[in-house]
């Protein structure tokens, strides 16, 4: 091994053959002359701190790509231990991994001016001195991309920010277009309540999204010719205008098969006959005003709430599958007798799976219903549903229908 430190005239001679070598090679098979600097500078911070014993020769591979368009120089510098590359390299160009005792680098050739054959080479002094220029210029040519890219980008977001101003415009006129649309798409959807003596009656719709108020719940309500009032409430399976074609054929199905005179028991099976593969559920419910005579048929729909005038309130139920399930149809009627100021919550599951259990806000329902009953329905039904969803866990559009017997209507 060489005994002289680094920084003695051997060990310096040593250096510059080294770089003379790699130079010689790189000029030889086209390397870039940035390139070539960042290459020299690596292999002589890692050849001064470990020489072989005596010069080192540097060997180079040129290997081409399958394709033939494009071409490597494997340089290969040897060493007296193989590289601890576990650590950071703070060089130029780092070498490749490899366990031999040598750096290996694998640099892209651009040309072969020479064929391969080395290239005459210019002194140390003047060979640094070139590629200092190299490294310079490819500096300042950077530099000014640089600056150049700045500029584009402040003109670029000089005139995002106008246009961002101008969609901002327009995206607020879309919007009260839209809420135009959608105020009168919800008059057209949601018919207003009829007229019935000895009836009050309420709803309150609040839709899942903001933005678009329909979906797969709706109600309908109208006077039969006997003037009972019927209230149908549909729960389509989905979201968005799809589903809210499904609820409105479900609803027209009910309101034609009625004035038809088909019986109460029977219209939840008849609408499944409606096909076109939807899914809901719905309960309809009709009250004579004069006497108060509620009857109830369901399809698969959550139960109807009556809080009465004095008492606590209570579920009824009426129980069967909704159209586009199995076996569709009520199970039978559920009959009760209305009093004066009793009053009848239709509602879809919107308002009681807020939070994740049915159950728990079923119970909830009845202590919130119970404190807004003496309420007008178009003070307690806004009240409830916001009560209801204090905590929204699960988001669901949401009908809540009241119907209040007043008991004032003509006699029976």
């Amino acid at each position: 091994m060489i005994a002289d430190l680094p920084g003695t005239p051997a060990v310096a001679d040593d250096v510059h053959a080294l770089r003379a070598q790699i130079r010689s090679l790189c000029d030889a098979h086209g390397v870039s002359l940035e390139l070539r600097a960042r290459l020299v500078l690596s292999a002589t911070a890692l050849v001064r701190e470990q020489l072989t014993t005596g010069p080192a020769t540097v060997h180079g591979d040129l290997r081409t790509e399958r394709d033939g368009t494009s071409a490597t120089l494997v340089v290969t510098v040897p060493l007296l231990a193989p590289l601890d590359l576990a650590g950071p390299l703070t060089l130029p160009l780092p070498p490749d991994p490899t366990d031999a005792p040598a750096a290996v680098w694998r640099v892209p050739v651009q040309a072969h001016p020479r064929g391969g054959q080395p290239a005459d080479v210019i002194d140390d002094q003047s060979a640094t001195e070139l590629e200092l220029r190299a490294l310079l210029a490819r500096n300042d040519a950077l530099e000014r991309e640089h600056l150049q890219l700045k500029h584009e980008l402040s003109e670029t977001n000089s005139g995002v920010v106008a246009m961002y101003v101008e969609l901002e415009e327009r995206d607020e006129q879309l919007r009260r277009a839209h809420a135009v649309i959608f105020r009168e798409l919800e008059d057209a959807l949601r018919p207003p309540p009829p007229i019935v003596p000895g009836v009050e009656l309420g709803v309150h719709y609040q839709p899942a999204d903001r933005d678009a108020p329909t979906g797969g719940d709706l109600y309908d309500w109208f006077v039969l010719a006997d003037g009972t009032l019927q209230i149908t409430v549909v729960d389509a399976v989905g979201h968005g205008v799809t589903c809210t074609r499904n609820a409105l054929n479900v609803t027209h199905t009910i309101r034609t098969l009625s004035l038809d005179g088909h019986p109460l028991e029977h219209l939840v099976r008849r609408a499944a006959e409606i096909g076109d593969g939807l899914m809901a559920t719905l309960l309809i419910a009709r009250l004579d005003p004069r006497t108060g005579a509620l009857r109830l048929a369901g399809g698969g729909h959550p139960p109807a709430l009556l809080v009465p005038a004095t008492g606590e309130p209570r579920y009824l139920p009426a129980k069967g599958r909704g159209v586009g399930f199995p076996s569709p149809g009520s199970t039978g009627v559920h009959d009760s007798v209305l009093l004066p100021g009793d009053q009848l919550l239709l509602y879809t599951d919107g308002l009681v799976e807020s939070r994740g259990d049915v159950e728990e806000g079923e119970l909830r329902l009845v202590r919130t219903a119970q404190a807004y009953a003496r309420r007008p329905l178009s003070e307690s039904l806004p009240a409830v549903v916001e009560d209801m969803h204090d905590v929204v866990l699960y988001t669901d559009d949401t009908v809540l229908l009241g119907a209040r017997f007043t008991g004032t209507g003509p006699a029976g």
